[in-house]
């Protein structure tokens, strides 16, 4: 993972503060801000405070009870102020109850809502966190595995935006001594899971590209237009190309195709729903 030295990094929903430790420690940045969706006394009981107390030692700003979908809940926070977001394996928390999942999942999925998540993510980074004078870069890091890859995090989110996906790579842990990556809501870690971490920007990938080959020792795969024809590939299931018509008509009968698909549909939705909301919104601040 390159980062900067120099580059002002944020780094959101950081569980035990160990990955933010870790960058501070090992990368030697020189301006870092680290939040936690927890407050403190939850995240003592989880945790422990040891990586709280190391970021603190070494003046680091730590802002607890954040939530990256809530305004309110940013406090100090300037403007504008970052050159890269950092959200590592984003997860919506577990659900405090039966009553809380049924009243959170009657209309939208639980794919849904982890995408929705990560979207809303996305555009604050851009709108709110990310100097437009800086390197605009927000990553994602992912597991590569189910629910994760169902979640077509190169694509969907960005749907309707200006925010350009520019690429992926291979997420090395080992770079970051001490991490540990966190269930949601447990204090026991996560055993070693590949994972990925994919690149976002508003920066062209010609831009980005020129920066990552200068300085990154990682393999990045960039998101370039498929030589493979649309009709030999199905797009919800990221799959093809296949050799005959007949291959994917199979594939389209298949309960994975089938699953993926009713995800799309059900993202689809959900786009069409916040695009009506925020239609509402422009009318009501227009005569406000």
């Amino acid at each position: 993972m390159y980062i900067d030295p120099k580059w002002r990094v944020l780094t959101v929903g950081d569980g035990d503060l160990s990955f933010s430790a870790s960058l501070l420690k090992h990368h030697q940045l020189q301006q870092l801000t680290a939040t936690i969706y927890d407050n403190m006394a939850c995240l003592q009981e989880k945790y422990g405070d040891d990586y709280y107390q190391q970021l603190q030692q070494d003046n680091c700003q730590v802002i607890t009870e954040f939530d990256v979908t809530d305004k309110s809940t940013w406090g100090v926070l300037a403007k504008k102020s970052f050159d890269l977001v950092i959200f590592q394996f984003p997860l919506l928390p577990a659900f405090s109850s039966e009553q809380a999942f049924q009243a959170q999942c009657q209309q939208l999925s639980v794919n849904t809502l982890n995408r929705a998540l990560l979207r809303k993510y996305l555009l604050n980074c851009f709108q709110y966190f990310l100097d437009e004078n800086g390197a605009k870069l927000a990553f994602i890091t992912s597991k590569n595995v189910k629910p994760y890859l169902q979640w077509n995090i190169e694509k969907a989110l960005i749907t309707d935006t200006d925010i350009n996906y520019i690429g992926r790579f291979f997420f090395d842990i080992t770079k970051f001594p001490d991490y540990k990556v966190r269930n949601v809501n447990r204090d026991k870690h996560v055993k070693s899971t590949q994972g990925t971490t994919y690149i976002y920007s508003q920066a062209s990938l010609e831009n980005c590209k020129a920066t990552f080959d200068a300085h990154s020792d990682d393999y990045i795969t960039y998101n370039r237009k498929s030589r493979v024809p649309e009709d030999r590939t199905c797009l919800a299931c990221r799959t093809g190309a296949f050799a005959t018509d007949h291959d994917k008509q199979m594939h389209l009968a298949t309960k994975k195709h089938q699953q993926m698909f009713a995800y799309e549909q059900q993202w689809t939705y959900f786009l069409q729903q916040e695009h009506a909301d925020n239609e509402i919104l422009n009318r009501v601040n227009k005569d406000a």
